[in-house]
């Protein structure tokens, strides 16, 4: 009886397609009234067609989006509308295609179509935020780890296919031997940014570098920057974060000479600029620190 249950709307999709097409439907309308109940659990087909697609992701969207508007969301173990299952759809719909859309903004296109019935705005962001946690789920079942969701899910990509890739291009970055080191020396930079009460330039000067471990590091950045900016554009982590590995040397050499708190304030600002522009580079793709 549960199974017959979980396939009504599917059958009633398929019959719906069925009438459509007797009843001299455009194909690409009786596809997506067959479609639009899809995947109805983990491993089902997706949507084939685009319009099937966009009315599954739509139709989803606006249940959840509505219901987390009227303070029904799920708490605990309790998911009476299976709001769980809806947003592991959209996700898979969104990712395995993949669909090139920010799910922020089309959340908030969901909540400003509902605003005639309820005041749906407020909800975007613990909407967004319950559906992103959903991601740890869709990744722990395909054996990525732990560490890995939570540094991407830290830089806070909106869009689910992007956040895919930087999950697959951080999994590739731990395989290099340099992925333990310069995850380390991303640990040390976040806590010597974080307990640091000091502003610091956006940019270091140069000319207050005091060693040679200053220089070389900052080379480094200076000639790695134009080559991987394009990349993280791209939308090429995998190969952006391999360039990077490049910078395990400087930045160890730069940890062993250099007292980034020291007592002479210009030097101890530049530092801070110089450790907060190589953070950046690698804040593009995800929080290394995070990394186990």
């Amino acid at each position: 009886m549960t199974n017959m249950v979980n396939e009504f709307p599917k059958l009633q999709g398929i019959m719906g397609s069925y009438y459509a097409t007797r009843s001299n439907e455009n194909d690409q309308v009786a596809a997506a009234m067959k479609e639009v109940y899809l995947p109805k659990h983990a491993g089902d087909d997706l949507p084939a067609s685009a319009c099937g697609r966009a009315i599954a992701v739509a139709d989803r969207l606006d249940t959840i989006v509505g219901i987390f508007a009227i303070g029904q969301k799920p708490t605990g173990v309790k998911d009476p509308f299976g709001l769980r299952r809806a947003a592991l759809g959209v996700l898979r719909i969104i990712i395995e295609t993949p669909l090139n859309l920010d799910l922020e903004a089309t959340l908030k296109l969901a909540a400003t179509g509902l605003a005639d019935k309820v005041a749906a705005d407020a909800a975007v962001d613990d909407v967004f935020d319950y559906m992103m946690d959903r991601l740890k789920a869709y990744y722990t079942d395909r054996s990525i780890t732990t560490d890995v969701i939570d540094a991407v899910l830290a830089c806070r990509p909106t869009r689910p296919a992007d956040f895919d890739l930087r999950v697959k291009a951080v999994t590739e970055f731990r395989k290099l031997p340099e992925a333990e080191s310069l995850s380390a020396a991303n640990k040390r930079i976040r806590n010597i940014l974080r307990k640091s009460d000091d502003s610091f330039p956006e940019q270091p000067d140069p000319a207050l570098f005091a060693e040679e471990s200053e220089h070389k590091l900052f080379s480094k950045v200076a000639e790695l920057t134009p080559v991987v900016e394009p990349l993280f554009d791209a939308g090429n982590y995998t190969q952006a974060l391999k360039l990077l590995a490049a910078l395990r040397e400087p930045v160890d050499g730069f940890f062993d000479e250099v007292m980034v708190n020291c007592e002479d304030a210009d030097l101890r600002r530049n530092r801070l600029a110089l450790l907060n522009s190589l953070g950046a580079m690698f804040l593009s793709t995800a929080d290394l620190s995070r990394l186990q």
